[in-house]
């Protein structure tokens, strides 16, 4: 895929997995005591902690997401809590019908989006992203300063020197340039 396209729909696929989350996340937040309440009934302890715990992942792990920062972590983070949550929220298995089907097929859910969140962690955010922005800004090559007028004879009396030791291209360097006295 070309670049532009590739990041596009990079960026596209986190805003698509945020919006899976952010939204409840947001829900949850509001009532974190009802979510306790929800986690309390499955026979979970602490509910209080894992629910806090849980309203922070689920709010701040899809704003991480869009924006980019830190993809292996943010991935890694929200696909093991999609796991946790799809186990412990939605025991199909614990149900029998009609309420069996919807509780398989929410916990199905919530595993395809935990398959989501590890393509994102080891893929990457792409270039449209906090950490695309900072990789083309860090390794950005440095402008070159205009080479003296007499460095040129030197490069022009030994051709065969020059050509026998070609040489390595330098690292990018993260400092200012040094300002020279006028």
């Amino acid at each position: 895929m070309p670049g532009r396209i590739h990041d596009g729909t990079l960026l596209l696929a986190r805003l698509l997995l945020a919006a899976a989350l952010l939204p409840t996340g947001i829900a949850r937040a509001l009532n974190v005591a009802g979510f306790a309440l929800t986690l309390a009934g499955t026979g979970l302890p602490s509910p209080n902690l894992v629910a806090t715990f849980a309203v922070v992942v689920q709010v701040f792990g899809p704003l991480a997401l869009v924006v980019g920062v830190l993809p292996r972590a943010t991935g890694g983070a929200l696909a093991a809590f999609a796991l946790a949550m799809a186990v412990l929220l939605h025991p199909f298995w614990l149900f029998s019908g009609p309420a069996a089907i919807a509780e398989r097929t929410l916990m199905l859910a919530d595993l395809g989006l935990a398959g989501g969140f590890l393509i994102y962690a080891l893929t990457g955010p792409g270039a449209w992203s906090w950490q695309g922005w900072r990789a083309s800004r860090l390794f950005q090559a440095p402008a070159r300063p205009a080479q003296p007028k007499s460095a040129a004879p030197k490069a022009a009396a030994a051709p065969k020197a020059a050509a026998a030791k070609a040489p390595r291209p330098k690292r990018p360097s993260t400092r200012a340039p040094a300002r020279t006295a006028a």
